[in-house]
């Protein structure tokens, strides 16, 4: 299965089709390939994380903070609402 990647500094990737744990999902950053093993069922276009990402550390997604981790997110978990809690940065 693949996923889209929008920018290098992610920590998580969009899947083009739903997965089901144990699938293997692959991605280019840079013209390398990248992978990770699938923990989680994941509905498709929905974000699965590309890295471990302890609680309290951003969720990356078009190289911008989407959130904070509610918490601790393994490589290859289904990466929403349910484990992400939003995060209001002071941007002056």
């Amino acid at each position: 299965m693949k996923a889209i990647v929008i920018d290098p500094k992610d920590n998580i990737v969009v899947v083009l089709g739903a997965v089901k744990p144990g699938d293997e999902v692959t991605w280019k950053v840079d013209g390398k390939d990248y992978s990770v093993k699938v923990l989680d069922d994941i509905p498709e276009y929905h974000k699965i994380a590309t890295k471990d990402i302890k609680k309290g550390e951003p969720v990356v997604k078009y190289g911008e903070h989407i959130g904070l981790a509610a918490c601790d997110i393994k490589a290859g978990n289904y990466v929403h609402v349910h484990n992400v809690e939003s995060h209001r940065e002071d941007l002056k």
